[in-house]
């Protein structure tokens, strides 16, 4: 896709902040920003293409691999959630991984359920990409065989209910 396809990159989250002594480069703090964007429920096709085609995406819920995986699962988190809060977050390592405390505020649509996650996040990069990212709840990933068939499960059915725009104009009508 070039940049006419997936828009203008507009990262919302300019200010990143960084533990004591820890300096990130200005593509990391594109990077970071992206990033905290997508866990907002702010994501755009722009700023997925700061992703390797082949990345993922894990969490306790989802192993997300590549572009059709991942990419629904950050549109799907605006469509499950009516509120979305970033309580907290602090970048404590500019190495590869980069790595994130993040703690944010969800509010289930239509039943109004709160629920607050304390995030490790583990952002690894490849040049200018970004390859994987794990929010790990707690600090914390499953590593049963059961929970992982259900995160697989769920990385497969969500690209099935979730739509991602096809490009700009769409994602700017979504109002992305």
């Amino acid at each position: 896709m070039s940049s006419t396809d997936t828009g203008e990159l507009k990262i919302e989250n300019t200010n990143v902040k960084t533990g004591p002594s820890v300096s990130l480069s200005s593509q990391q703090n594109t990077l970071v920003g992206s990033v905290l964007d997508l866990f907002a429920g702010r994501p755009s096709l722009a700023k997925l293409q700061l992703w390797s085609d082949d990345a993922t995406f894990e969490d306790p819920i989802t192993v997300a691999k590549g572009r059709k995986q991942y990419e629904p699962q950050w549109y799907g988190l605006q469509t499950a959630f009516s509120e979305i809060e970033r309580l907290h977050h602090e970048v404590t390592s500019a190495g590869n991984p980069i790595e994130m405390d993040l703690k944010t505020r969800y509010v289930v649509k239509g039943i109004g359920k709160e629920q607050v996650i304390d995030s490790k996040v583990k952002i690894f990069t490849e040049g200018d990409k970004i390859t994987k990212v794990e929010d790990r709840w707690d600090g914390k990933l499953p590593d049963s065989g059961i929970q992982n068939a259900f995160r697989r499960l769920n990385a497969n059915s969500v690209p099935m209910m979730v739509g991602v725009p096809k490009n700009a104009e769409e994602d700017k009508q979504r109002g992305n």
